[in-house]
């Protein structure tokens, strides 16, 4: 075997040992929303259009604790191919303070407003007891995620990205008896519905913290030294607020037209944010592959930033993002072809089960673009490249998704299949143009240390 190929074949097994457990633990984190919906959804439709509304909304907030967690990865990445031990100690150190302090605030501010910011959404009143009775227990516990995203990205940007795996085996488990129990009143528990399935989430959730904050200080950053800290770092600090801001900027752009977006449907009915929420837990398992690819995908490539190895990592964007598509799409094809049966077994109304199917059908299209964009948003942030997917998402996401969403969607009277063939061409439009960006390698000179 020459040296390209033994190079190739080295760069494939890393890939593989980032990517195999990030795939894992989100296939887990992803039925942990699905099992949610599934146990929800023998209670009541009702109760999954609530709760759709209210993640929409919970999420939307996590995206906050984005802007350091993010820049967290990137720069751990970075400065680890660089060997740069004390910055890596550093960046960890202010991340989970600022976190912290972050995180508290959300909470504070998701437990006392919620019933003003489901009303602010449109929640209808007949769903709102359940969406207030679920936003007030999981958000006033956010906190615990803001601090298990920011340990989660370094130990993964450490190429340990098995423990984090680990801990959200261990939440699923807890959060399938949690639900179990509180839910439907097993075990001598009494029967709560939806306000059980919040109770669980956010005490799995405080484990998961808990074990990945030990598992921090064991296996990767043994002890923070005050040293490190004197004077505070501020130039870390810049520089996680450099990456992280325009980074999550482009999640908080996706997120709050996706906020937009269930506005919108929340005006076709009750029975639209029913088939919206059993949707997209079904599509998200379609992209996982490519979700877990792109992440290990990019913190190798942070790696070979920080090596000075550029060309190395945009050889190793084109694996990825070929792999990514073709998995995607061909999931996609399968659940399309299954679309009555898994629709009908999550739901017996047949509008639902009907139109669900009809989505199904149209996101085999819509999953060309979302691998390109998934990748592509991860490898230019990792290389450094923050600003660029950030002002194409502002641009397409809100013209296109929001814009032609509601054209289709309500001014056309097309429902939501007119509504996803707009989010179908938001995807592929973003997804040409990230895929020339990379091309053109204008990433090269954008990262934290020097080429």
């Amino acid at each position: 075997m020459d040296e390209k190929s033994l190079m190739k074949e080295n760069i494939r097994k890393q890939l593989a040992k980032l990517a195999v457990p990030i795939f894992i633990e989100t296939l887990l984190i992803m039925m942990l929303g699905a099992v949610d919906t599934v146990m929800l959804s023998r209670h009541s439709d009702a109760s999954v259009a609530a709760v759709g509304v209210v993640n929409q909304i919970i999420m939307f907030t996590f995206l906050v604790f984005e802007v350091i967690s993010l820049g967290t990865s990137v720069l751990c990445s970075q400065y680890l191919g660089a060997k740069l031990e004390k910055k890596v100690v550093q960046v960890v150190g202010v991340s989970l303070l600022v976190n912290l302090i972050i995180g508290s605030a959300v909470s504070l501010l998701l437990y006392s407003m919620c019933q003003t910011i489901l009303q602010w959404m449109g929640l209808t009143p007949e769903l709102m007891n359940e969406g207030v009775g679920y936003m007030r227990i999981v958000g006033a516990f956010a906190f615990f995620q803001a601090l298990s995203l920011t340990i989660s990205a370094a130990l993964r940007s450490a190429d340990k990205a098995v423990y984090p795996m680990i801990v959200t085996g261990i939440v699923n488990v807890l959060n399938i008896l949690g639900n179990y129990s509180l839910i439907f009143g097993k075990f001598g528990f009494p029967e709560m519905g939806v306000q059980g399935a919040a109770i669980s989430t956010a005490f799995s959730r405080g484990v998961a913290m808990i074990i990945l904050l030990v598992i921090l200080m064991k296996v990767h950053i043994r002890r923070f030294p005050i040293s490190y800290f004197r004077p505070f770092p501020f130039i870390e600090l810049r520089n996680l607020l450099k990456v992280g801001l325009p980074s999550a900027g482009e999640m908080i752009s996706y997120s709050s037209s996706q906020i937009v977006i269930t506005y919108f449907i929340n005006k076709l009915g009750t029975e639209a944010l029913a088939i919206r929420t059993y949707c997209v837990n079904i599509i998200m398992f379609a992209y996982l592959f490519c979700t877990s690819i792109a992440q290990g995908g990019a913190i190798y490539i942070g790696h070979l930033i920080g090596m000075k190895k550029p060309y190395g990592a945009f050889l190793l964007g084109k694996y990825v993002v070929k792999r990514a598509i073709l998995i995607t799409v061909s999931i996609s094809a399968i659940f399309a072809i299954l679309g009555h049966s898994i629709m009908g077994w999550l739901t017996t109304n047949p509008e639902i089960i009907r139109l669900g199917a009809t989505i199904l059908l149209v996101d085999v299209i819509l999953e060309i673009g979302r691998p390109i964009n998934i990748f592509a948003t991860n490898a230019l942030r990792a290389a450094g490249d923050v600003n660029f997917p950030f002002y194409v998402g502002v641009i397409v996401m809100w013209s296109v998704a929001v814009g032609c969403g509601y054209l289709l969607g309500i001014h056309w009277g097309l429902g939501i299949i007119g509504m996803w063939c707009a989010f179908t061409l938001d995807e592929n439009i973003r997804g040409a143009i990230f895929m020339r960006r990379w091309y053109s390698m204008k990433w090269v000179k954008k990262g934290f240390v020097s080429l």
